[in-house]
């Protein structure tokens, strides 16, 4: 009886590895298990989903899960748009509660050049449907009353854009919403099934090679994040990513003082406040590339410094955990996402930098629907990796505060 409640509690099957699947998704975070789901929703079922650890242990599991639109580019605006119109529904589409908290979202500007390139994205997010504008330091004072706005101080707090809409949400519950709901439709997780090889033949991908054997597959589609490079190699193709760390940490709990998520490129921080009380506290990328993913001391000190300049109130605040995780960097701070010319079969989900969480509902979607299809949508036919080609670059690095090197 005990055992007949554990199988039914289970979140999803364990099924054995089959050795032919019509399309196999390596990588089991946020980005490999939307599209799963979407490919479900399209009729394809036949797909399984591999990961050298658990369910959502890379990235997704190192994500701080803010989600936002409010990006600079005509490429980047909609595609984060429509990402951002899916969360906000993602709860009830997968009957799963995704603690999704739209709290509003403060990016502030401190030089005159900073406030110059918020107003050029509150003028572009007006133009393409996003939801935010500049506002002045009184506004700012009466949205976030404890924040210091450096009166007379170096870097004063000149203005900022306020994006309204914005939010977080619980990172390893959208893991496992995504992960049940495609499971329900038939399509099989494997976790712990390391990737060792990719299988070509005459110019196609037709397999991948695993730590449990060999799996025949019609489509192979990449969705690892930090580890995109390592698995192009099998491939014989040389993405243009840089990995790079990405640390972040948070305080103990505390008493609500904060309900909105702030951001400075200019002071290299940004934070929120969870509904447990912890405030979540990041900042840029490590300044130099490894596959290390060990949090630093001399981060930590970098971060603390930064946040303090803003919220001096979390001067006498305990630190509770720190870590770290990996991000795909490409030249342009954009991703990578299609076909690849001269290789059949083979798709890439990729260099989503620091922003990977808030694009997984509609990349996971606009990729289901290119396997499915064999075409494009016209929403990522900008991200192809022919555009490094081509000379086609979007440079989304203005919208992309915690990506700067400090």
């Amino acid at each position: 009886m005990v055992l007949q409640l554990f199988k039914k509690s289970q979140m999803w099957r364990k099924p054995d590895l089959k050795n032919r699947y019509e399309v196999v998704i390596i990588g089991g975070g946020v980005h490999g298990l939307s599209t799963a789901y979407h490919l479900g929703k399209l009729g394809l079922t036949d797909v399984a989903v591999i990961d050298k650890s658990y369910l959502g242990g890379g990235g997704s599991a190192r994500s701080t899960a803010i989600i936002r639109a409010n990006y600079l580019t005509p490429e980047g605006i909609p595609f984060f748009r429509e990402s951002h119109k899916m969360y906000e529904n993602l709860s009830q589409e997968l009957d799963f509660n995704l603690l999704f908290n739209q709290m509003g979202r403060l990016d502030l500007g401190h030089t005159d050049s900073a406030v110059y390139w918020l107003n050029v994205r509150a003028g572009f997010n007006q133009l393409l449907g996003v939801n935010s504008r500049v506002i002045d330091p009184n506004e700012i004072s009466e949205l976030v009353p404890v924040l210091d706005l450096r009166k007379g101080k170096t870097m004063p707090v000149l203005a900022a854009l306020y994006h309204p809409p914005a939010g977080v949400v619980r990172h390893d519950a959208v893991v496992y919403g995504y992960a049940r709901a495609a499971d329900r439709m038939g399509i099989e997780l494997h976790p712990f099934t390391e990737v060792t090889g990719i299988i070509k033949s005459n110019g196609r991908v037709t397999g991948v090679q695993t730590n449990s054997g060999q799996i025949s597959a019609g489509t192979v589609v990449s969705a690892t994040a930090g580890w995109s490079s390592t698995i192009s190699t099998m491939v014989d193709l040389d993405l243009p990513i840089t990995t790079y760390p990405l640390q972040a940490f948070v305080t103990e709990p505390l008493k609500p003082f904060l309900d909105k998520t702030i951001s400075s490129a200019n002071l290299h921080a940004y934070a929120y406040q969870t509904d447990r009380g912890e405030v979540v506290i990041g900042g840029p990328v490590d300044p130099y590339p490894t596959y290390s993913q060990r949090a630093t001391m001399n981060m930590l000190e970098d971060l603390s410094v930064f946040i303090l300049k803003l919220l001096p109130i979390l001067k006498p605040a305990k630190i509770l955990r720190q870590w770290a995780g990996l991000c795909d960097m490409t030249p342009d701070y954009a991703p990578i996402l299609g076909k690849v010319e001269g290789l059949d079969g083979f798709i890439l989900n990729c260099g989503w930098g620091t922003w990977g969480f808030k694009a997984a509902p509609i990349a996971g979607k606009t990729v289901a629907e290119l396997v499915a299809t064999g075409q494009t949508p016209k929403l990522i036919q900008p991200f192809g990796l022919d555009r490094f080609e081509n000379g086609r670059l979007i440079n989304e690095r203005a919208a992309a505060t915690a990506a700067a090197i400090h």
